[in-house]
Order: C-alpha cells, then sequence, then structure tokens
C-alpha cells in the first residue's frame, strides 16, 4: 500500500512537471494587457505595449539578466495561426518571431531533427525556420524529411533548418514555428514591438525579488499605477514550482502518515502472531533453556524469526507493488492516453529501500514483546505447559 502511495503521488508529480514544458524552471514570462486604473494621465483601459527598449532598460536595469528575448506572435490574440504552405499542402499553424536567446530560455526543447536557431539567424535576419512534431507530420512524410526543404508564409519562402518537440499543453507548443526575430519583422511589417518577453535570472538571483524589479521598470516607463494589477500579466515558473513543491510536500507527508499508518496495524498483527507463535511453542523455550540457552539468546531467536517473516512480506509486497505501477503506466502508454497532470507513477530506489528498512524495523518492533515474554518463562514454568 506505501509503495502503490508513493508511485502514485510521484506519477502526480511528474504530469504536473510535464506542464512546465521546454522552459527553465526559473523562467519569467511578462505580458502587457491593459490599464486597470487611471494613473497620471494614463487612462483605464489603455492597451499597453512593450517596446524593444523595453529589453534593453531591463538589460541596463536589473541586476542578474542570463537571457532575455522579445517573442512577436502573427494574429490577434485568439486567432494567431497562419497559411503555411509546401507543395500542394497547407495547413494553419501559428508563426513566432524570436531572437536566439529565446531558445536558451527553453532550454528543454528537444530537437528530434536538424538545429534551433542562433545568432547568425538573427542577426542576418535569414529566411529559415524551425518547425514543430506537429506541422512537419502535416507537411512531410517524415520529420527528418522536412530538413532543407522551403515552406511558404506569408509569401515568403523560408528554409526548415529544426523540427522540435515541445511537451508543454500535453504537446500543444509543438504547433508552432519560430524563424529569426529579423525575418519575422521584415515579413510582417512590425518594426520596434513585443509582444510578450521572457526572462530568465542568473543562478544565485532571487527569482521573486527579479520578477518584481521587472515589472516595477516596466510599470515606471509606461506610465502605470504601482497599484494596477491588471496592466502586466506575468507568468513565473519558479513561483510555480515553489508552490506546486509546498502542496507535494505536504501529499508526501500525508502518504507517510497513511503508510506508516498502515505499518503499525501491521506491526499489531505481526506481534499478536509472534505471541501466538510464543505461546505454542513454550516447552521448547524451556527445554532450550534447561539446556543452557540464556535469555539473551532466545531473545535474539523470537526477534530473528519476526524480522525474517516482515522481511519476506515486505519484499514481496514491494515487488506487488512496483509490479502494479509499471503495469499502470504501460497501460497508460500503450493506451496512449493523455492524462493532464499523472504520468509515469514509479518508486525510486532510494524510497523503496527506506520503506524496506522501515518495514524491518517495524518487524523487530512487532517481535520485542513476545521476545522478551519469552526470555522470562522459567524451564519449570514449561515443563508444566500441555
Amino acid at each position: 500500500m506505501l509503495i502503490l502511495l508513493l508511485g502514485s503521488g510521484a506519477g502526480l508529480q511528474h504530469g504536473v512537471e510535464k506542464s512546465y514544458g521546454a522552459d527553465a524552471r526559473n523562467a519569467v514570462t511578462v505580458i502587457a494587457r491593459r490599464i486597470g486604473q487611471p494613473y497620471k494621465g494614463t487612462p483605464q483601459g489603455k492597451k499597453v505595449q512593450f517596446y524593444e527598449s523595453d529589453i534593453a532598460a531591463i538589460k541596463a536595469n536589473i541586476p542578474g539578466v542570463e537571457f532575455i528575448s522579445g517573442e512577436n506572435y502573427t494574429g490577434s490574440r485568439w486567432n494567431r495561426e497562419v497559411y503555411i504552405t509546401h507543395k500542394n499542402r497547407s495547413v494553419r499553424f501559428g508563426v513566432y518571431g524570436v531572437t536566439e536567446e529565446y531558445f536558451e530560455i527553453k532550454r528543454y526543447q528537444d530537437y528530434v531533427a536538424g538545429r534551433r536557431l542562433n545568432r547568425i539567424d538573427n542577426d542576418e535576419a535569414r529566411k529559415v525556420v524551425v518547425i514543430g512534431t506537429a506541422i512537419a507530420d502535416a507537411l512531410f512524410q517524415t520529420r527528418e524529411q522536412a530538413i532543407g526543404e522551403y515552406i511558404v508564409i506569408n509569401g515568403v519562402s523560408l528554409k526548415v533548418v529544426g523540427v522540435f518537440f515541445d511537451k508543454g499543453w500535453n504537446g500543444r507548443m509543438s504547433e508552432r514555428l519560430y524563424i529569426p526575430f529579423g525575418t519575422f519583422q521584415n515579413t510582417f511589417g512590425e518594426h520596434g514591438i513585443i509582444d510578450l518577453i521572457a526572462v530568465t535570472p542568473e543562478e544565485g538571483i532571487d527569482p521573486f525579488r527579479f520578477e518584481e524589479q521587472i515589472v516595477s521598470l516596466l510599470k515606471r516607463r509606461h506610465t502605470i499605477s504601482p497599484n494596477d494589477e491588471k496592466a502586466i500579466f506575468v507568468w513565473s515558473n519558479a513561483r510555480q514550482a515553489y508552490q506546486f513543491n509546498q502542496l507535494f510536500t505536504a501529499i508526501s507527508a500525508f502518504v507517510w502518515f497513511v503508510g506508516i499508518g498502515t505499518l503499525m496495524a501491521g506491526i499489531v498483527g505481526i506481534s499478536n502472531i509472534m505471541i501466538i507463535t510464543v505461546k505454542d511453542r513454550t516447552r521448547e523455550i524451556g527445554i532450550r533453556k534447561a539446556l543452557g540457552a540464556t535469555p539473551a539468546s532466545i531473545t535474539l531467536m523470537i526477534l530473528s524469526e519476526s524480522v525474517i517473516i516482515t522481511t519476506i512480506a515486505g519484499y514481496l509486497g514491494l515487488v506487488l507493488g512496483v509490479f502494479f505501477l509499471e503495469s499502470a503506466n504501460q497501460a497508460i502508454v500503450s493506451s496512449g492516453a493523455q492524462l493532464p497532470y499523472f504520468e509515469r507513477p514509479e518508486v525510486d530506489f532510494s524510497t523503496a529501500i527506506t520503506a524496506l528498512v522501515l518495514l524491518v524495523s517495524a518487524g523487530a518492533l512487532a517481535g520485542l514483546a513476545p521476545a522478551l515474554r519469552a526470555a522470562q518463562i522459567l524451564p519449570i514454568e514449561a515443563m508444566r505447559e500441555e
């Protein structure tokens, strides 16, 4: 039961971690919204617009910036898809313009073919593109075949140099195309403006303080009230991770509490079994003591039997628990089920060893009282037993 509970908890944690996608675990995403309250002549409802100068200001004024990139996307917030054509095939997906540092922030993107965009692509505004696996599957026979081929976006031919898989949003983040920021500006005529800012702090920087400094700077630059919580939306992976860690710490504590409660019930059961065993073997114990066995040796004998019983039972329980977890994992994988917040239930080696050691200790504790009772049996009293 303890192994099943711990494995299920691990599956829940893996499912939540999967939702982070390919982004760095300390990444901060900043999106402009509409003014929530008027402030120094800025009217309520005005759309806030970020510019490339905001990124330069963050670099210049906020200490500890590791990577930072703007992200521009096609279409509107609710409809970002445009037609993408290759030969006689045409599909609709979202196109995003980013700098090379964007891929340092999306550091867990898995490239199944080719490469990601680099600084030269961006500086020279090359007509190249990296595409998600969903797009490669829709336009090409194989994902590898896409490399070196040209696709047409908004009348501009772009060479495919990479195919990536992003597990974010259950794989929906693989329905994207990324082109160099300069290329995006030339293709869609958006110069100077930024739709979204992605940034990561350096190692050792407090991510919560880092986030507050960026928001405060942007509010000052765009004349936004310090108390306006609507004008700038911030998504912080570090904050989400902190909250989830607290949640999983509580879940883990609950699982161990239930598991230890189960062990306590087992201790009572094994203790009763050992008491019955001692009673049935009273004559044997008396004879052993009459032949010279010490109380310590009798105690050790009963304790050894108790530990052996619990070790065998615990090992079988561990094997069965791992078997059921692995069977559940295989069933999920083979069925192709996409569970939003549950993936790969398992117990790691250290947890399994901890559980087994705890069980053996419980076995020793369960046999202690019967062993002490057996050590106090006198040979003369034992011989009177029927």
